[in-house]
């Protein structure tokens, strides 16, 4: 596997260059490997491919229930579904890994806990389409760049998703108008996302889009606490910053007259 810049985890590009199998452990989620390639993968904060499929009308529930109940003992349920005549192989093949991209993207986020892996251990649903560790890598770094292009302030992708008024003649469309109309003010995207059965991701994907074009709050990113000074060398107060989400409004106000 050619080498990335900067690997987003060295770990999977010496496994992939070992050809291993088993689960690669961290923080956010397991990536699963055969023979050194991505197979599956999932986190809590990405909706599996059982969401995907149920949530969004393509399977019954019961159909999934009865794929593990029959073919999960065999690491086998991807198969199961299109040998049963549930699914055809193609739109198996794409959410499979939609879903992969979706969940890899969240395991592999930067963190500061252990990574571990545990060589043999396989995944109930079984290989699909297996993909190099180099291109989920490549994926993780492409969908990193394009939400901080969007909108730079990574605050919405956890935080309660809040509406706010359009501005005149403003419009957006279906797919989003679903999500600001899920939004109750206390779902966060990756809740959003599990509710209307998307990728997470996208969902984030598009919150960032509503944030930019001031359809949904963004929070504030607290300033950190400054060491303390003592009482002679305190300077004069400055004066208090303008209130941001005025600012907002004002830009919309006068965008909307331009």
């Amino acid at each position: 596997m050619s080498a990335v810049a900067t690997p987003v985890s060295p770990m999977l590009v010496r496994l992939a260059a070992e050809k291993a199998t088993g689960a690669l452990l961290r923080d956010h989620g397991t990536l699963y490997l055969v023979d050194g390639r991505v197979v599956h993968a999932e986190s809590p904060a990405a909706p599996g491919v059982d969401v995907l499929l149920t949530t969004g009308g393509r399977l019954p529930r019961e159909n999934w229930d009865e794929a593990v109940d029959r073919a999960g003992a065999h690491r086998a349920v991807g198969r199961f579904l299109v040998d049963s005549g549930r699914l055809q192989d193609g739109e198996l093949e794409i959410c499979h890994l939609g879903a992969v991209f979706d969940a890899a993207f969240f395991a592999l986020s930067p963190t500061s806990g252990p990574t571990r892996f545990r060589y043999g251990v396989g995944h109930w649903f079984g290989t699909v389409r297996p993909v190099s560790a180099e291109a989920v890598e490549r994926e993780t770094v492409r969908r990193r760049e394009l939400l901080d292009a969007v909108w730079p302030y990574p605050a919405v992708d956890t935080a309660p998703v809040v509406p706010r008024p359009a501005a005149p003649g403003q419009t957006v469309g279906a797919r989003q108008r679903a999500l600001l109309a899920a939004a109750d003010g206390e779902r966060t995207p990756a809740e959003l996302a599990r509710l209307l059965g998307r990728p997470a991701f996208h969902t984030l994907l598009d919150v960032r889009r509503l944030a930019a074009a001031g359809l949904v709050e963004t929070p504030l990113t607290p300033e950190p606490e400054p060491d303390p000074v003592p009482p002679a060398l305190l300077p004069v107060p400055p004066v208090p910053d303008p209130d941001i989400a005025l600012l907002r409004r004002l830009r919309d106000a006068l965008e909307a007259h331009l």
